[in-house]
């Protein structure tokens, strides 16, 4: 199968929350394809598929996933891809010595944070999480490859939330595998 006949399956299996967390929120949830192995399986392979094609085998050294959705299937993508997964978690969760990214977000800001020898100087690391909305996270992340001396192969999201423009804000190339809301649900 394609990434294409896999996307349209995946994005058919996604359930719709309005108004969720707060009011002219259009939740989409990504969840449902986790609970169906051969959905996720799908995922999985159209990722794997889409990286192999772009960048060949063994160019990519590390997956590294966000917290906390990019968890979900960021280890899964590693596994399949042969590559070690590299968690970046918010500030004060991780051992040992860390580089720190701070990032905006709707009401006030966060910090991120990567054990600094999780991944080696001069590899070459692909960055999952779940949807990319405003980009402020992912931006974070790819500082935190950066400060230990990595390069940001790309930025690869199940979703995108085209509107909010937050591929603008990230120092390498965008892939997401199902296509996003253009605009919020009219209240």
């Amino acid at each position: 199968m394609s990434i294409e006949s896999n996307a349209s399956e995946l994005k058919a299996a996604l359930k719709q929350y309005p108004n969720f967390p707060s009011e002219g929120i259009l939740f989409e949830d990504f969840l449902p394809i986790f609970s169906q192995p051969q959905l996720f399986q799908k995922l999985i392979d159209s990722f794997k598929t889409h990286l192999e094609t772009t960048y060949g085998v063994g160019k990519i050294d590390y997956i590294v996933g966000l917290e906390s959705r990019g968890f979900l299937f960021g280890p899964a993508l590693a596994l399949a891809m042969n590559v070690g997964f590299v968690p970046v978690r918010k500030v004060g969760k991780l051992p040992g010595d860390c580089v720190q990214a701070t990032y905006e977000k709707e009401y006030g800001s966060d910090t991120f944070e990567m054990q600094k020898n999780s991944v080696r100087e001069g590899s070459n690391v692909v960055i999952v999480d779940d949807i990319i909305a405003t980009g402020g996270s992912a931006k974070a992340a790819g500082e935190l490859v950066q400060k230990v001396g990595a390069t940001v192969l790309e930025y690869d999201f199940v979703m995108e939330l085209d509107f909010l423009k937050g591929r603008d804000k990230l120092c390498a190339p965008v892939f997401t595998l199902l296509s996003g809301q253009e605009e919020k649900l009219q209240n």
